[in-house]
């Protein structure tokens, strides 16, 4: 009787075991995802609503794993709904090497946060998993980092205040730039260059079929090539543009419309192209406005970019072309003043002396007087300037006017666009 109810038990025993592991043949186990090796963001991104880092993998998302027919950059955006004198929260992406100076950032933007990787430090707090790409590696590993904990804008920058590829009418000034931006605009439509100026980058740029190899564009014979490989299911455009250089915002909703997997697919491929460090960052500079905007080239009007993104309405392109021709003339009326001066300062003669005694040194009187017209009509060129700036600052104050200036309808009560 009681080896009968051994045998019993046993037969139960090995039921149940097979069931398992057919079980288990049905249904894989989820794949073991490994730790990325890099520094996460631990700032509080606002005070009204505090965030904690996510905590990303490297090589696996957290989040459903995007099918491979889906990783397409042709993502349906809709424009977004700016609130009404909302207070929007920002952080600034940096990336920088160890000896680049970012102390502007504190002194000129005091409150803002910010995450600043360093790309040449392994053992900084926040840093990519390879130093390749230029800013490319960092941008991404910043998405893939805190994909879950966003504030309502990011500004993607680089780590010099000053620099030529920031906007001329703000000084080539980065701090006025992020002052200077509407965050209305941003949520509006998602994703904004931070460059108004067309040169370089519009309006066509990276040609895919080029086959020659020029010292500003050597990444357009390989652009055919690497587009395949990111957006494999995306037709290959004729032509990309969009303003130089690299420094974009983005909207927290228009980030997390593209899945978190697809920007660790992106950043896989900065790892491990065999292309350098150079050429598989430029090819990216003119790619972020068709993953974020769906579009191969992307040039809204100097005017427009001015007066929608930054607040400088002019009242249109004519008056806009106007103010850049005086500007142009001051330009080059300050370079032929700075060449005077420099000629004479080789012989020695000191510019107070210069002015007041020309005919006792045996100086031509006539390019004495010539400098002088040139200070003076600098002079009257600057006021023009400044009186013109401060005239497009008050217009693009009012709601109405920069919905006029940019092509879209406004109704009383609307927020600043």
């Amino acid at each position: 009787m009681r080896a009968k109810r051994i045998l019993q038990l046993l037969s139960v025993a090995t039921a149940l075991v097979f069931i398992t592991r057919f079980q288990s043949l049905l249904s894989p186990s989820k794949p073991t995802e490994i730790p990325q090796a890099g520094g996460f963001e631990d700032t509080v991104i606002d005070a009204l609503t505090p965030m904690t880092p996510a905590t990303a993998t490297y090589g696996h998302s957290q989040a459903d794993e995007e099918p491979a027919t889906q990783r397409s950059a042709t993502t349906s955006f809709l424009p977004g709904s700016p609130k009404p004198g909302f207070n929007y929260s920002r952080l600034i992406v940096i990336p920088r090497m160890e000896e680049d100076d970012v102390g502007w950032l504190e002194r000129e933007l005091p409150g803002l946060n910010v995450s600043i990787y360093i790309a040449n430090n392994p053992i900084a707090a926040l840093h990519p998993p390879k130093n390749k790409g230029h800013e490319v590696m960092i941008y991404l590993s910043y998405l893939i980092d805190n994909y879950d904990c966003l504030p309502d804008i990011v500004l993607f920058m680089h780590a010099h205040r000053w620099t030529h590829h920031n906007n001329l009418l703000l000084g080539f000034d980065a701090s006025q730039m992020v002052n200077s931006l509407n965050g209305a605009h941003v949520m509006r439509e998602g994703y904004v260059n931070m460059r108004c100026h067309w040169s370089p980058g519009c309006p066509e740029w990276l040609r895919p079929t080029s086959m020659q190899d020029t010292l500003g564009k050597q990444e357009e014979t390989v652009l055919e090539q690497c587009w395949r490989e990111l957006f494999p299911f995306d037709p290959l455009p004729s032509f990309l543009a969009q303003p130089c250089c690299a420094q974009f915002a983005l909207s927290r909703d228009r980030i997390r419309s593209i899945p978190q997997s697809r920007y660790m697919f992106y950043r896989d491929w900065i790892l491990k192209t065999p292309l350098s460090d150079y050429i598989s960052g430029r090819i990216w500079e003119y790619s972020w406005q068709y993953i974020f905007a769906k579009k191969s080239a992307h040039c809204p009007a100097e005017h427009v970019c001015y007066c929608d993104v930054f607040g400088f309405c002019f009242g249109g392109e004519a008056i806009y072309k106007q103010y850049l021709e005086l500007l142009n003339q001051k330009i080059k009326l300050g370079e032929e003043l700075a060449k005077e001066f420099h000629d004479h300062h080789k012989d020695g003669v000191p510019p107070d002396m210069l002015r007041h005694n020309a005919t006792g040194l045996g100086i031509d009187s006539d390019k004495t007087d010539r400098r002088s017209y040139l200070k003076q009509r600098i002079g009257h060129l600057e006021s023009e300037l400044t009186t013109r700036r401060q005239d497009a600052r008050r217009r693009g104050a009012d709601p109405r006017l920069r919905a006029e200036e940019c092509g879209r309808s406004w109704e009383e009560g609307g927020e600043l666009q």
